[in-house]
C-alpha cells in the first residue's frame, strides 16, 4: 500500500563529490556535495546559492569534481558541516557549520595540481573530473535557493586498477562509491559512517555503522 507521506527531503542515493574550486585570493575551497549527475561528457550540479563553492564557480566558471570511495567517508565527513564563507550564514551556524579557510587540511586530504584547470584535485580521491562551467540556471522554490550548474568534463582521472583491463571502461565491481541517502552515508549497500551532516539536518534517524559481511565472514 501507497502511502503519501509528504516527504520534507528527496535524497534518495547519489554519489558523493567533493568540489574543488578556488577562492578569489587564489587559495583553494573544497565541498562536499551530492547533487550531482552526469550525461555523456557533461555533469549537472545542484549547489545551493549561499555557498562559497557557487560563487566560486560562477566567478572562476571551473572545478574539479572528486569521487570518494567510501573508504574516503571519514575525510567527507569531517568537513560536512564547514563552509569557506567567513560569514557564515546565519541558517547554517544554527545547524552547526563553521568556518573552515584550509579545508583540504581540515579533512586530510592532498591537493593535487590540476592539468586543464586552476582548481586543485584531491590525490587520494580515485576519479577526478576536471570540468569548465558552461551554463548555470537558477533553481528556486518555496524553500530553495539553488543553481544547476552545467559542467564540461574537460579531463577524466582514474585510478588503473579500477578500469577493466585492456578497456575505457570503469569496472563496476571495483568501483565503490561513497552513495549519500537521506544524509547518510553508504558504501556497498552498508551504512559506513555516523552522519554530522544528519545531526546538523536534524534528521530523525542516526544510523550507526554495520559490520561489513565479507570481514565477519573471513
Amino acid at each position: 500500500m501507497h502511502v503519501v507521506p509528504g516527504l520534507k527531503v528527496l535524497y534518495f542515493g547519489t554519489p558523493v563529490v567533493l568540489v574543488s574550486s578556488r577562492n578569489p585570493d587564489g587559495t583553494a575551497n573544497l565541498a562536499p556535495m551530492s547533487s550531482a549527475w552526469w550525461l555523456g561528457q557533461s555533469g549537472m550540479l545542484g549547489l545551493g546559492d549561499s555557498g562559497q563553492t557557487t560563487a566560486n564557480l560562477r566567478r572562476e566558471r571551473e572545478c574539479v569534481l572528486n569521487l570518494p570511495s567510501s573508504a574516503l567517508v571519514d575525510a567527507v565527513d569531517r568537513i560536512a558541516l564547514t563552509t569557506g564563507r567567513s560569514d557564515v550564514p546565519e541558517y547554517k551556524a544554527r545547524q552547526g557549520y563553521r568556518y573552515e579557510p584550509d579545508k583540504f587540511a581540515a579533512a586530510g586530504l592532498t591537493a593535487q595540481p590540476s592539468e586543464l584547470v586552476q582548481a586543485p584535485r584531491v590525490a587520494e580521491c580515485p576519479v577526478q573530473l576536471e570540468c569548465r562551467v558552461v551554463a548555470a540556471h537558477p533553481f528556486a522554490g518555496a524553500d530553495v535557493r539553488a543553481t544547476a550548474f552545467q559542467v564540461e568534463v574537460l579531463r577524466a582521472h582514474v585510478e588503473q586498477e579500477l578500469l577493466v583491463p585492456g578497456t575505457h571502461y570503469v569496472d563496476p565491481l571495483r568501483w565503490d562509491p561513497l552513495i549519500m541517502k537521506f544524509c547518510e552515508f553508504f558504501g556497498g549497500g552498508h551504512v559506513v559512517h555516523p552522519s554530522r551532516l544528519a545531526a546538523g539536518w536534524d534528521m530523525p534517524h542516526r544510523l550507526r555503522p554495520e559490520p561489513d559481511p565479507a570481514a565477519v565472514s573471513r
